[in-house]
């Protein structure tokens, strides 16, 4: 009987003991080892968070809190719209996810103090109202101290035309602690590598042979005019500008999101139709030009050179009219007529 009475008195002590362990327990302990076993399964390190994940790890748990959150904002109903890049800013933000975890893979306390996550506009649009997200794409920075979620740092939306780069730097500026190199994956697998390997070594006596003989494209002057024509219209529509700056080629009308808008009005942006347009225009020109220079003195008929002439005179003056039509149109600015003082 009475080592009937020990035991349960021992049971009992045993229960308080784990009674007074859940209750010393540290909350934000908790959150840190939950957060880091989301990270261990989450492709590229980034935990998919909903509204309970928002509450749990956010919300729930005191500021301040020992660990930041870096959240991307998605929405699946949006990843179609070109103009936005959700798909390819998604990859970037996991690029920097994998740089952080390899970076500080032999520092476990700086690795569980940044955390990065996304969230879906579908699955937790309350999320999306207490941050007071109105538009994408979007990259918060919830530190520490933040208790009210629409105070957290938001990434400036001119910053994501450097990607992964421009993320990294957001968050090293905010936090303090350095993210690491940028891994991009090859372009080309290693198989794919030896593939094309093999394939130029079997073709080489061939491609030696056609060199040799003057047969290749590279001999084609019709090949030659074709790739001057396509410089030069590279060149004059901002192609490279629209490939540094990420520029779209068309936006959506606010108004009427059945519209596209391929004509942006206001010098401070260019969308990349206004460029083709233009760079089109400005290639009609210059082929009028070389038609003129090139083409018409090989003519021996006078009267055929002049109506040829008068065509290209006519083209050319249409083109930069609308050249100067657009530009008046998108900036205000007017081609103006000076006359010397003695002429007056």
């Amino acid at each position: 009987m009475a080592s009937l009475r020990r035991g349960s008195a021992a049971v009992l002590l045993l229960s308080l003991l784990c009674a007074c362990s859940a209750a010393l327990s540290d909350p934000a302990a908790d959150a840190v080892a939950e957060l880091e076993a989301l990270r261990a399964k989450s492709p590229a390190g980034v935990i998919h968070l909903d509204d309970r994940g928002i509450g749990r790890f956010l919300t729930s748990v005191r500021s301040p809190r020992p660990y930041s959150i870096v959240i991307f904002f998605d929405a699946a109903h949006l990843r179609s719209k070109g103009d936005l890049h959700l798909p390819r800013l998604r990859s970037e933000f996991g690029l920097v996810s994998e740089a952080f975890a390899a970076h500080h893979r032999s520092d476990p306390d700086n690795l569980s103090r940044v955390f990065f996550c996304d969230i879906e506009f579908g699955e937790s649009q309350q999320s999306f109202s207490l941050f007071g997200i109105s538009s994408l794409p979007h990259v918060r920075l919830v530190g520490p101290a933040v208790a009210n979620l629409k105070d957290s740092e938001a990434m400036q939306q001119s910053d994501f035309s450097r990607l992964a780069e421009s993320m990294a730097e957001f968050i090293e500026a905010k936090t303090g602690i350095s993210v690491g190199p940028i891994q991009r994956p090859p372009l080309l697998s290693g198989r794919q590598m030896a593939f094309l390997a093999l394939v130029a070594l079997i073709s080489a006596p061939f491609l030696i042979r056609r060199v040799i003989a003057g047969e290749t494209l590279l001999h084609d002057r019709k090949i030659w005019m074709a790739g001057a024509v396509f410089v030069y219209f590279f060149s004059v529509s901002g192609a490279m500008h629209n490939i540094i700056r990420n520029m779209p080629l068309f936006l959506t009308d606010r108004e009427d999101p059945t519209k596209l808008v391929f004509f942006y009005q206001g010098s401070g942006m260019q969308l990349g139709a206004e460029g083709f347009a233009v760079g089109f225009l400005y290639t009609v020109v210059g082929l009028m030009m070389a038609l003129v220079t090139h083409g018409l003195v090989q003519l021996k008929s006078v009267k055929v050179q002049r109506v040829l002439m008068v065509i290209a005179m006519v083209i050319s003056f249409w083109a930069v009219k609308k050249v100067i039509y657009l530009d008046n149109w998108k900036t205000g600015y007017r081609v103006h007529a000076y006359w010397p003082t003695s002429w007056r």
